[in-house]
């Protein structure tokens, strides 16, 4: 089994993923039309969590140690990528580039 920060970035991903849903769908509802920008970056961020939570579940689920370190390695770049689309959607937000 892979080391234990696969189990934390599959339980963190798979909560921001399920927010990052509610956001899209909240958009969606309310038609508005200036926030297509942020439907869009926010899409991309449950993509990149997605794949995230994938690749720290086979990690997880792998008999082979080096294939569960290389796995989580990759789910480890994906949920900071991930991380950092977040803060620029705050960013944009709130410093009102993206209404």
């Amino acid at each position: 089994m892979a080391n234990k920060t696969s189990q934390h970035i599959l339980n963190t991903s798979a909560t921001l993923l399920g927010f990052c849903l509610f956001v899209i769908t909240a958009l969606h509802l309310s038609n508005a039309i200036e926030t297509h920008l942020i439907d869009e970056f926010t899409s991309g961020i449950a993509v990149l969590l997605t794949f995230s939570s994938i690749f720290s579940f086979m990690s997880i689920r792998t008999e082979k140690k080096e294939r569960g370190a290389y796995l989580e390695t990759i789910a480890d770049y994906l949920f900071l990528i991930a991380l950092i689309g977040i803060v620029l959607i705050i960013l944009l937000i709130t410093l009102n580039i993206i209404n």
